[in-house]
This record gives structure tokens, sequence and C-alpha cells, in this order.
């Protein structure tokens, strides 16, 4: 796992022979190769070079060294670009270890000081963030204000992970689960799922119609239970002779409706 840099708060120890920090076009390499690897829908390294997170990945290696040699402005340049094709947010201050797969990529935030171990998978929506600025305004210069992730850790779909908290090595945490505080190396924290209950009936329609019958109850109302006209509306005039009993022929001027 990498050392994080003295500015993070934590001082940045001789990291062991086999831990250091590999070339930078070697590191590139192996971005790539992590993305075929634990992507199925990559079958080469040419899918691989339009995969939507790659770039950003591979921006941040750059802006990262950078960062470490007080060159800020380039850097925040750089993973300004990342952002604006990739939808990926990554401060140039945060340390990615080896082998950091990143599915997806929309929407993922990760602050100044936060830090990624090896071989971890970070989904879509996840945040790596600080509590917010109220608290961490007040907190001593280089105190670090973002999460620390351990090795082989997996971020389900929208985990949101919060102030200077540690996930342990080989942790889940599931897919809308708010991490406030530790999780110890290999626990589960999981969001609660939400419990599906049958529905009621939907009511199915009445194609009665359609054998010469009536149609009523799929939506003609009968006639008594028709509304009247709405206010300002001209009611149909009817028709001669509409509503009146017929008249018997050859009887009165009276009774032939004649004065």
């Amino acid at each position: 796992m990498y050392q994080p840099h003295p500015a993070h708060g934590c001082p940045a120890e001789p990291a062991p022979r086999g831990d250091r920090p590999r070339g930078l076009l070697r590191t590139l390499e192996e971005d790539l190769r992590t993305i075929v690897e634990r992507d199925p829908s990559i079958r080469n390294r040419r899918e691989a070079l339009l995969h939507p997170a790659l770039p950003a990945m591979w921006l941040h290696r750059v802006a990262h060294r950078l960062y470490r040699r007080d060159r800020r402005l380039v850097a925040r340049s750089l993973m300004l670009l990342a952002r604006g094709f990739t939808g990926v947010e990554i401060h140039p201050g945060a340390v990615l270890g080896r082998r950091v797969f990143v599915d997806h990529g929309s929407a993922v935030v990760i602050g100044e000081t936060a830090v990624v171990g090896d071989d971890v998978t970070i989904y879509h929506q996840v945040t790596l963030g600080a509590v917010g600025w109220w608290r961490d305004n007040r907190r001593a210069g280089g105190e670090r204000r973002h999460p620390v992730i351990g090795d082989r850790v997996v971020l389900g779909v929208g985990a949101t992970v919060l102030g200077p908290v540690h996930v342990g090595d080989d942790a889940v945490i599931g897919a809308r689960a708010l991490v406030l505080g530790d999780v110890p190396a290999g626990a589960r924290a999981l969001a609660p799922v939400r419990a599906v209950s049958p529905g009621p009936p939907v009511p199915r329609p009445d194609h009665s119609h359609a054998e010469g019958r009536p149609l009523v109850g799929a939506g003609a109302a009968p006639a008594a239970e028709r509304p009247s006209p709405r206010r300002g509306q001209v009611p149909r005039p009817a028709r001669p002779g509409a509503g009146h009993a017929p008249q018997a022929r050859g009887g009165t001027g009276e009774a032939a409706g004649m004065t």
C-alpha cells in the first residue's frame, strides 16, 4: 500500500522494497491490464483504452506527481479536464494504490487527503469525502480529512465514506451504504434492503365490447351515471318528437294539438 504524503497529516515512512512506487509508464500499463482482467465487457487492451474511467486514472497518476512537486495549478487543471471528460473527480492530492479499478466511474468523488490501497474496486457514484467545511476548517493544518481505504476493498454503487475513518483490508461497503466510523478488516457494511410486499391486484380490462355486449365498467359509465354537462356548456338539442308520446289520428282539434 502506498504511503501517505506528509501533507496528509501522516509521516511518510520509507516503503518496503517491494512496495516502493514503480515508474509511471509501468503503472499506467498496469492500470490498463487491470481493466482487461476485471471488466467482463472488455475483451482486449484496445477496448480497454476506451474504458470511461481510464482517462481519469491516467491523468491522476500524472497530476499526483505534479502535486507532490508543488505544481498544484497544473495538477488541478489536469484533474478538471478529467472530470469534464469522464465525470470522475479525484483530487490530485489523493493517494491511489496499484491496480485500482474504477468501474463505470460516473460521479465518483475522492477527496484530497484520501488514501486508497491496492486492488480496490470502486463502482460509480462512490464518495470518499469529508464531513463538512464547518468542522474541517477547525482541524489543525495538515490533519487528514478524508478516509483511508485498505487493500482489496470493494466500494459498492453509491457508497459514501465520510471523514478521517479507516476501512480495513478486504472489507466490503455495500451499495448506498453510509460509513461514518471505522470498518474492521474483512467486515461488511451493508445498507438496509427494502422489503418487497405484494401490491394491490391490478384490474383486468373488460373486453366485452368486442363480443357485441354493451361496455359497462371498462371506461364508459351507464347513461344514468353519466355526468351532467359542465357549466357554460350548451346541451345538444333533442331530436323532434323525442320524449313525447305519439298522438292519436283523427281526434278533435285539442287532441290533435290544434287551436
